[in-house]
């Protein structure tokens, strides 16, 4: 964004969504977080699309949103699938 003259002040939304999310990724059991943070790369993915879509005016395509299907589908068996117990 820089590259194109805004200003840097948009940088601040980014940096408070990471911090807000290493937060978050203290808040989960130790056992647990390896997972979460798995499962954290098929939102990113489709936080990423939404932004290109919403402030870069460039609409995802057939193949952005079937790879970001996979990545979710992914990301949902990494943090859903049934585990033993114990």
């Amino acid at each position: 964004m820089l590259r194109e003259g805004r200003s840097a002040w948009w940088l601040l939304p980014g940096l408070l969504s990471l911090a807000l999310f290493a937060w978050l990724l203290t808040r989960i059991d130790a056992a647990f977080a390896g997972r979460a943070f798995a499962a954290y790369g098929g939102i990113y993915i489709a936080a990423s699309l939404g932004w290109m879509w919403a402030v870069e005016g460039a609409r995802p395509d057939r193949w952005d949103l079937v790879g970001l299907a996979f990545c979710l589908a992914g990301a949902a068996i990494i943090l859903l699938a049934p585990r033993p117990t114990g």
